[in-house]
């Protein structure tokens, strides 16, 4: 994959002038304040020997999410270590979900416990029950209910992922002033929404290869993945919907909840990614509000950024900010 986007040194400089819609505080306000109220318990239950894991205990989650919907978590903790441990909150990317204990080990051997998210209707274990009205044109998530922003699908799935965070709190033996918020692609895309939206109960995020980002340019010069989804909606309806559909979308873009967003930050991106074009994800990571923010860069990487390599680096950042586990 060559490189189809600016080179290095623009990237370092890009940042274009994207303002968030004037309410858009108030709407995810409202937008949390109407999922808190829906009340919920948090349950766990320990699932370790059905997954003949001998070093990880396992605990398979629930926890209120959008309208109070129950949405699916894993768990997994290093056996016997003494807590309250760092958590890594982590979110997963598109069109999957939180899948099986087994592939979730790498924050668990490095001493962490690490709360695994099911995305709605994406992942098995967590439905998307309140599929909201609106228009569903191409087979997927990017424009589901893309009518208004009341109805689409990322207003549930974001807050279905702030809620996480709020159910960290009511889990045993997890240090709620070391909780990380992470995931690559769309997940990375989703830990930037929840630093931006938790406020100071996040203490790192690290968005790696974020998707959602600077969505109207991501839409216009991606090449593969599913902002293609937009691209063929918009196609098929011409131009009469396409200033409301970006509308819409500001509620939902990675720049805007990166402008909110304090906490330390480590993102990564490839310059030869063709699903999230580099400039989209520098335009979050210019725009980011947070003084304390990294750049992870991978020249000739696609949208697998650093693949095995990148975790040393975040172990390596988390530590020097003290979010590591006592060894």
């Amino acid at each position: 994959m060559p490189l189809t986007d600016f080179g290095l040194d623009e990237l370092g400089d890009y940042r274009p002038k994207l303002t968030a819609p004037h309410d858009f505080d108030a709407f995810w306000t409202r937008t949390l304040a109407e999922a808190r109220s829906r009340g919920g318990a948090v349950t766990a239950g320990r699932v370790t020997s059905q997954h003949l894991l001998r070093t990880v205990e396992t605990d398979d989650v629930r926890f209120p999410g959008w309208n109070g919907e129950p949405v699916a978590a894993w768990l997994l903790r290093p056996r016997g270590a003494d807590g309250p441990l760092p958590v890594v909150v982590t979110y997963i990317g598109y069109n999957g979900g939180r899948g099986v204990p087994t592939e979730h080990l790498l924050w668990s051997a490095a001493g962490y416990a690490q709360l695994v998210v099911d995305s709605r209707g994406q992942g098995h274990d967590t439905p998307d029950r309140s599929e909201g009205g609106g228009t569903q044109w191409a087979q997927g998530f990017m424009t589901r209910g893309i009518d208004s922003p009341d109805h689409y699908y990322y207003r549930r799935l974001i807050t279905d992922c702030v809620r996480a965070v709020d159910a960290v709190g009511e889990l045993p033996g997890l240090d709620t002033d070391r909780v990380v918020v992470a995931g690559g692609s769309q997940g990375g895309g989703l830990a930037l929404a929840v630093a931006a939206l938790a406020g100071d109960r996040v203490a790192a995020v690290l968005p790696d290869v974020p998707y959602l980002c600077h969505l109207r340019r991501a839409v216009q010069i991606s090449g593969e993945g599913p902002y293609q989804e937009i691209v063929q909606y918009l196609r098929r309806h011409s131009r009469h919907r396409v200033e409301s559909t970006f509308n819409t979308l500001d509620y939902f873009d990675g720049v805007h909840f990166a402008q909110r967003a304090l906490v330390p930050a480590l993102f990564s991106v490839g310059l030869m990614d063709p699903v999230c074009p580099p400039s989209t994800v520098y335009a979050a990571f210019n725009h980011y509000a947070g003084h304390d923010r990294t750049m992870t860069v991978w020249p000739f990487a696609d949208h697998g950024g650093g693949y095995g390599s990148n975790p040393r680096v975040q172990l390596e950042w988390l530590r020097e900010r003290g979010l590591s586990p006592e060894l």
